[in-house]
């Protein structure tokens, strides 16, 4: 039975069950049905319909496959899937706004996940979600996985745990490990900043910027900020304004205070907010208030990313900010992830990228927001559609060229691959 919104579907049931001697046996809608038996499949790209096929892509022909890769393990990336699949790895503990659901809830948006890597950047994915929230478990079983995999992908995985398993698999794995909740965030908003600030007339060496929510997105949007040129940015939690001799930092928050907050701000985010040029919302409804925002320098930008409320709504601000972001498609200038990580992992995957480092993520950025002409920026136009066919392409070049120049790419754009 098909329905078109939630609403409708409880107004079928509740008519099917008023007839006598009907039982209502489930109530499905649009959304459901496209997951029935999931969304992603594998599907075979040479033809198997002969025994001479069947002989060459498996026994007997594999195994001098196999041998050749035994004896020069180099080879696996020419000769296996490794060369273009990530593997996105979740341990279902921050799903969405959903929070800690589990590896079986957190299945169906790791599939969708893969979706958007195949979709945008033509790169093979496939959803690992794990039954574990331990730190060591999780680090040792993506290393014991890696080598099928080009690139790891960390999903929806919880603050301050999500920090530890990154840097830890990044010491120990020599293929891209990237989480995207943090850098896919951060790549997003510094585009959608170069294009805003260009808007208004300021530069990134000129912005004050606070920032709401201090776990994985906020701390990684702020040292993407900062990588960038930009001077002075304030981070608050629930609590008030992050200063270095705040009581009861945690680790991660002491070592944000080190290098954030220049002019030692203290009190609740509003008062930050107090000519600020730009505020980035990585929190809740409510972080700051209306009367906050009005408080901004002229030219404000407000991207308010919460989801599915942002923390200040568009309406409300709309008189007093330039350029207004959020992270929901129903208002303009959405800031997507999905902008980044397709077309980040298809450069990574090109050069065999040893790692995703800062420089790469930067030119990310920076394609991601020359995607957009000059004469095309407008306060709705700051940031490219998520459909916008340009951005992945742009991106992959981008990324591939700063892993050439930084020099953790493998091999160079456009070489052959041998056989």
């Amino acid at each position: 039975m098909l329905a078109n919104d939630a609403e409708h579907m409880e107004r079928i049931a509740a008519a099917v069950h008023d007839l006598d001697g009907i039982e209502v046996i489930n109530v499905s809608d649009r959304t459901f049905l496209m997951h029935l038996g999931g969304k992603i499949e594998v599907a075979l790209k040479t033809p198997l319909k002969t025994r001479d096929d069947l002989s060459m892509a498996y026994t007997p022909g594999v195994a001098r496959v196999s041998s050749a890769i035994a004896a020069d393990p180099d080879k696996v990336w020419n000769l296996t899937i490794k060369q273009n699949t990530v593997a996105v790895v979740s341990d279902g503990t921050a799903v969405l706004g959903l929070g800690d659901i589990g590896p079986e809830g957190a299945l169906p948006v790791m599939e969708g996940k893969a979706m958007l890597f195949k979709e945008f950047g033509g790169v093979d994915a496939f959803p690992i979600c794990l039954a574990t929230n331990e730190v060591g478990e999780i680090v040792a079983t993506v290393k014991a996985i890696a080598p099928v995999f080009g690139g790891i992908n960390l999903e929806d995985i919880s603050a301050p745990r999500c920090f530890e398993i990154e840097d830890r698999l990044r010491e120990e794995l020599d293929i891209p490990v990237f989480h995207d909740d943090q850098h896919g965030t951060a790549v997003v908003t510094l585009a959608a900043l170069h294009n805003a600030v260009a808007l208004v007339g300021k530069r990134l060496e000129d912005l004050r910027v606070v920032v709401t929510g201090v776990g994985a997105a906020g701390v990684a949007v702020t040292k993407m900020l900062l990588a960038a040129g930009v001077p002075d940015v304030v981070g608050c939690d629930r609590e008030s304004v992050v200063y270095a001799e705040r009581p009861g930092l945690s680790p991660v928050k002491a070592e944000y205070a080190q290098i954030t907050n220049p002019r030692g701000l203290r009190g609740s985010a509003d008062d930050a907010l107090a000519g600020a040029d730009v505020f980035v919302g990585l929190s809740q409804p409510g972080a700051v208030t209306v009367s906050g925002i009005r408080s901004m320098a002229d030219g404000a930008i407000v991207f308010a990313m919460a989801n599915p409320t942002p923390e200040v709504l568009p309406e409300e601000i709309a008189d007093v900010a330039a350029v207004i972001g959020t992270g929901r498609s129903d208002y303009p200038n959405q800031i997507n992830n999905v902008l980044a990580f397709p077309g980040i992992f298809r450069g990574a995957l090109d050069v065999r990228a040893a790692d995703i480092n800062e420089r790469m993520k930067l030119a990310a950025a920076g394609a991601i927001a020359a995607v957009i002409r000059p004469d095309e920026l407008g306060p709705d136009y700051v940031i490219p559609s998520v459909f916008n066919r340009e951005v992945a392409p742009a991106v992959a070049e981008a990324v591939a060229l700063a892993a050439e120049e930084s020099g953790v790419a493998r091999r160079r754009r456009g070489v052959p691959k041998p056989a």
